[in-house]
């Protein structure tokens, strides 16, 4: 059980990352300060790997090897609350509560620091974890160095607060950001018939998108939600001849999302050669679907059984994604939820700050996991 000393020094630590909030991509005060908070108050080997980082506890004979992965970089949404240690970065704050991932993280340290293991464990500082990229950097590590089983926590609002939310399977939707660019040749707009607009183009796979998402076709949540749509300038004077149309694909299935991704290409190719337009397609923010282990969340069970915490069954995978899937890519493991509340603020929310006494829950249930 975490010492109150501990549980002070990481709370601490939160408060403190909670104060320098950092976008993905951009974590350079992040990742330092808690790389110096680890030499500070442990032994554990730390290694830089760029953006990124990992502590390493080594066993003196041990039965096998583990990871445990948080999430540092924040969010661009202006912080309002009153809190002692709101925000110091304008537009920048912790409102999905990675602050409080690292500090459970940085926790297990100090605990591994005082009480040791007989496993080697891995404790993975993540980066860029809101636009996917960050876990595809980190998961190489796990066939790097042959580890065994990985596990990671997030906070959920609408659940009992404490409580382990777990599920078998996909615990959270696969998605992507798709942007298509229409280019066609502009004209005076009295004479539309001389140029070749994208419009008609972007309308008809913007009314192509409920046919390829009905429920009835798919064995799993799929949805295809338009962005933004941005078609020609405001000069009244000229035809449209550029055009954008920004999607995000999600779906509870990889393969139903792959389908989808197939289905809107072909559509596009389309309706470029029906219109005479030329087309590009990019992607961005993917993330693989999140599908647990059944063996880890067994363990992940027995671990909040242990420690009389409370059980919560999913029914139904989360529709938000989470990059932990490239690591469950690599290995087996599995990500659960801690609750924050019934009635607490969502994520991503102005209301929303990291609820303190998670720490203490997630440190204990991490070393449960690494005894077992």
């Amino acid at each position: 059980v975490m010492t109150p000393k501990n549980y002070d020094l990481a709370v601490s630590l939160r408060h403190t990352l909670h104060t320098h909030p950092e976008l993905s991509h951009h974590e350079t005060w992040t990742k330092a300060y808690l790389m110096d908070f680890l030499a500070q108050h442990t032994h554990l080997e730390v290694v830089d790997q760029g953006k990124w980082f990992y502590a390493l506890y080594r066993a003196k004979q041990p039965r096998g090897r583990i990871a445990f992965r948080a999430d540092f970089d924040a969010l661009p949404i202006q912080e309002d609350l009153p809190l002692p240690y709101c925000s110091q970065c304008p537009g920048v704050s912790h409102k999905c509560g990675h602050d409080g991932h690292s500090a459970a993280l940085a926790a297990l340290a100090l605990d591994l620091e005082e009480n040791g293991a007989d496993q080697d464990v891995y404790l993975i500082f993540q980066h860029a974890e809101e636009v996917g990229g960050g876990g595809q950097d980190c998961a190489q590590l796990l066939k790097q160095e042959q580890i065994g089983e990985v596990y990671a926590f997030h906070n959920w609002s609408g659940y009992p607060q404490g409580a382990v939310c777990v599920r078998d399977g996909v615990m959270n939707c696969a998605s992507k950001g798709m942007t298509i660019t229409l280019t066609g040749t502009p004209t005076h707009a009295s004479t539309p018939e001389l140029g070749k607009n994208p419009a008609f183009a972007v309308a008809h796979l913007v009314d192509a998108i409920p046919g390829l998402i009905s429920p009835e076709d798919h064995r799993g949540l799929v949805l295809c939600t338009v962005v933004q749509v941005d078609v020609g300038e405001p000069a009244f004077g000229v035809s449209a001849h550029q055009g954008k149309l920004l999607l995000t694909l999600r779906a509870h299935y990889q393969e139903e999302l792959d389908t989808l991704q197939r289905a809107l290409e072909e559509r596009v190719a389309q309706e470029a050669e029906a219109y005479g337009l030329k087309w590009e397609i990019a992607y961005c923010d993917e993330f693989p679907e999140t599908s647990n282990h059944p063996d880890c969340v067994r363990k992940v069970r027995q671990a909040a059984k242990q420690l009389g915490l409370p059980l919560a069954d999913m029914p139904e995978p989360a529709r938000a994604s989470e990059d932990f899937g490239w690591y469950l890519r690599e290995i087996p493991g599995a990500l659960f939820f801690i609750g924050n509340g019934m009635d607490y603020p969502p994520l991503h929310s102005i209301q929303f700050d990291f609820p303190d006494q998670e720490i203490a829950t997630v440190c204990d249930l991490f070393r449960t996991l690494i005894d077992m």
